[in-house]
């Protein structure tokens, strides 16, 4: 069984300080020498480490002074109704969304049952990333059911607004019906798509979206990075 590099180890939970809020944006992380004698570690083992958040943006050196963090966190609710673009905007970010694949497939038992289908029924299957500033904070899935949304897709490759391509399918308004959270160690895939290291946290979001006659109409699956960004949870 292979053993996690210690500096991996090391960034995991630098990482897990950032993103619990222990140290926040403009703070000064410990020295070199603290964090050698806290790890039982030598110093090098230590850069490799710092060098590793700093490659993902979460801190930046200033030199004679030290290390200290440049992260700071989304806020992103998750309520009723929540549209990325707008949310994203409010929290003072520029949003973004980057279409990785676009397909029609056969649903599968899970997705049939959220979007009230039969096991093998086709779906309209939206991968991609959703940006903030240019950065990626979530790698997700949208499946739609394929037969009430025919020119679904077509919309998405022109635009990647899944509100903008389901009101230009008819879908004037969408409310969040479900969600569910649970915390997730990054694979190799979606570390590479997120920019994160392999087995940094993330949340793992399955939500199901309805029109106003309760009509499931979208069943999403995000994985969000846990340092980038605080989910609220609300009710509207």
């Amino acid at each position: 069984m292979s053993k996690t590099p210690i500096w991996k180890s090391i960034a995991l939970s630098l990482t897990a300080d950032i993103a619990e809020g222990r140290y926040r944006a403009g703070d000064r992380l410990p020295t070199e020498a603290q964090l050698s004698a806290t790890h039982g570690v030598n110093r090098h083992t230590v850069r490799r480490a710092l060098s590793d958040l700093a490659e993902r943006g979460l801190v930046h050196a200033r030199r004679g002074a030290g290390v200290f963090v440049s992260a700071h966190a989304t806020d992103y609710p998750i309520g009723k109704r929540v549209r990325y673009h707008q949310s994203i905007s409010a929290s003072g970010k520029i949003p973004g969304k980057r279409v990785l694949a676009l397909n029609t497939r056969a649903a599968d038992e899970a997705e049939a049952a959220a979007l009230g289908l039969n096991p093998g029924d086709p779906v309209h299957v939206y991968d991609g990333l959703s940006l903030a500033n240019g950065q990626p904070i979530g790698l997700f899935q949208s499946v739609f059911p394929a037969e009430r949304f025919p020119d679904l897709l077509e919309s998405l490759s022109q635009n990647a607004s899944v509100t903008h391509a389901l009101q230009s399918c008819g879908v004037a308004d969408y409310t969040r019906i479900s969600t569910r959270l649970t915390a997730r160690a990054a694979s190799a895939t979606q570390a590479l798509h997120l920019q994160v290291t392999e087995g940094a946290p993330v949340l793992h979001s399955l939500g199901i979206n309805a029109d106003p006659d309760g009509r499931p109409v979208e069943y999403g699956k995000t994985f969000f990075v846990g340092e980038r960004l605080t989910l609220n949870l609300n009710e509207t």
